[in-house]
């Protein structure tokens, strides 16, 4: 079950699971001619015929995932349609770009867009977690994938945006605790520079073009596909000994290290190096 699987990460995710063959509950608030507030064209129905393309089977549901009742409506579902079977969570629900003031400091930061921001990028995915994970303690086994944004202590230039990245990552490590007597797994994961559709748009280019945007940002060159992170977390899933890994916080690029896989265009784009060598360093 992938939460926020409408775009971005979330859906480079769930094409990526479709391609192991899963069955791939695709959920959000984004449906046809239904958009969420984010006003944007992709939707769930769009994911879930992508993941069936890739080999899988893909199920859209629409779910709020702050609102308690669609949660538990869609644990409900899964009891049903699956017997209460669930390998693999991925709580991926942001919503936080337009909430985001960059550039001033937190006094003068919309107070509540910066409430929002914990709603949207922290608060749903312990509501997700609190109505799913007892299905995968009763089963004694699977993995939750808390997806984050930089794995390194550093300040994220927002503390609103900041305190609802990092707290991703301490809801991991504070899930692992809890989850680790019953067998399950949970693992905090970031991409890198991701290129999502939101940020194709932003640089005016495609997939397919977007090379003609690295003039504009140097750093765009080191940029990855949603379906770079989508690899990493498919062989967490498929890893036998994942529960190793419990409690950590880790990145597409170290994935791709350890499990092996380039991105779809033949890269293996390493974010993290980038970052040492070029950014931090000025």
């Amino acid at each position: 079950m992938v939460a926020g699987a409408t775009r971005g990460a979330g859906r480079g995710i769930a094409l990526e699971l479709g391609a192991a063959g899963a069955t791939v509950y695709c959920t959000g608030r984004s449906l046809q001619g239904r958009p969420s507030p984010m006003a944007r064209p992709e939707t769930l129905e769009q994911t879930a015929a992508l993941v069936g393309a890739a080999g899988g089977h893909g199920i859209a549901m629409r779910v709020d995932h702050l609102v308690p009742a669609d949660v538990e409506a869609l644990a409900d579902r899964l009891r049903a349609e699956q017997g209460g079977r669930l390998d693999l969570l991925v709580n991926d629900v942001w919503g936080g770009d337009p909430l985001t003031r960059w550039g001033v400091p937190f006094w003068e930061h919309p107070l509540e867009a910066g409430l929002a921001i914990q709603r949207t990028g922290l608060h749903t995915h312990l509501v997700t977690s609190w109505h799913l994970a007892p299905l995968m303690v009763a089963r004694g086994r699977g993995l939750v994938v808390e997806v984050t944004d930089g794995v390194e202590d550093r300040y994220r230039g927002s503390l609103f945006y900041d305190l609802a990245k990092a707290g991703v990552i301490r809801a991991a490590r504070g899930q692992a605790e809890d989850l680790r007597p019953h067998g399950v797994a949970c693992v905090a994961v970031t991409p890198g520079f991701l290129r999502s559709e939101a940020v194709l748009d932003h640089f005016g280019v495609t997939e397919a073009t977007w090379r003609d945007a690295i003039g504009r940002d140097a750093h765009f060159a080191e940029s990855e596909t949603p379906r770079f992170v989508g690899r990493g977390v498919a062989a967490l899933a498929s890893d036998p000994d994942v529960l190793r890994r419990s409690g950590t916080a880790t990145a597409s690029w170290e994935l791709a290290r350890e499990y092996g896989f380039d991105d779809v265009d033949g890269r293996r784009p390493d974010w993290g190096a980038h970052w040492a060598a070029v950014v931090s360093a000025g």
